[in-house]
């Protein structure tokens, strides 16, 4: 079932945006050579605890997962790409580092991620897979407007995709959110425009373009969550929660 959210309830899920919007910003900056994965946790802890927000990955242990997760923030280097479970890990120079972070403030969550490379001297190739899931999220998120579609959100990512040579993969995509991380519908980052169920004011979505450089297929580590690419090929992850209004997309989580 999808809950829309009246005006009021937008603006409270946009106070949860800022912080997680901020989080995201104040550790971004921090990830430079030299810095253990392990501190952007705990600062990441320090924070949320400071803010008085509640986390939406301490207890999250979804089937798909060995959870629950146990960390406040997933930190997915090079080919991870999603679900990254902190760890002891030094970050170097060339790095690419995607931040994926969700909370609640007073029963509303947001959740965006954002991806970026370590130190001074970035891998075009690199830059140009980042920048690519952000292109993608700016045409999804241009798309969510009363009375189109939900799968013209999903061809407008996929469209992205696909000039730049990327495979997408669907089995993990965006998705509702509001009381909760995860509500209806499912966002798949492939689709057809002018198919699925009509954009309504009220709706509040995580949107989420990923891809890898090469494959879109996955594999899991050990540590029961961290999925990464099949082929080894460096990755990117891009995401808002977003809200569709009368007046447009209004994001949430704006940095």
């Amino acid at each position: 079932m999808i809950e829309l959210k009246g005006p009021a309830e937008i603006d409270k899920m946009a106070v949860t945006g800022a912080f997680v919007a901020e989080t995201l910003t104040t550790l971004s900056e921090q990830a430079q050579p030299g810095v253990n994965l392990m501190d952007l946790e705990h600062h990441c802890r320090d924070l949320v605890a400071t803010r008085g927000a509640v986390s939406c990955y301490w207890d999250y242990a979804p089937e798909f997962g060995s959870g629950p997760f146990r960390n406040v923030i997933c930190l997915s280097v090079n080919d991870r790409v999603l679900h990254g479970l902190p760890f002891d890990h030094t970050l170097a120079a060339g790095h690419v580092l995607s931040l994926d972070f969700a909370v609640s403030i007073d029963g509303w969550v947001a959740d965006s991620a954002l991806t970026v490379v370590v130190g001074d001297d970035p891998d075009p190739a690199d830059v140009e897979l980042i920048e690519s899931t952000r292109r993608a999220l700016d045409a999804g998120i241009a798309a969510a407007v009363v009375g189109g579609r939900l799968g013209d959100i999903s061809a407008a990512i996929e469209s992205v995709a696909r000039e730049t040579g990327k495979q997408v993969n669907t089995d993990f995509g965006g998705h509702g959110l509001g009381r909760t991380m995860h509500e209806d519908p499912h966002v798949a980052n492939a689709g057809r425009a002018g198919s699925g169920l009509t954009l309504r004011a009220g709706m509040t979505l995580a949107l989420e373009p990923w891809w890898s450089r090469g494959t879109a297929k996955l594999v899991m580590d050990p540590d029961g969550w961290t999925l990464r690419s099949a082929d080894g090929s460096m990755t990117a992850h891009s995401e808002h929660t977003i809200a569709i209004t009368d007046d447009g997309p209004r994001i949430l989580t704006q940095r």
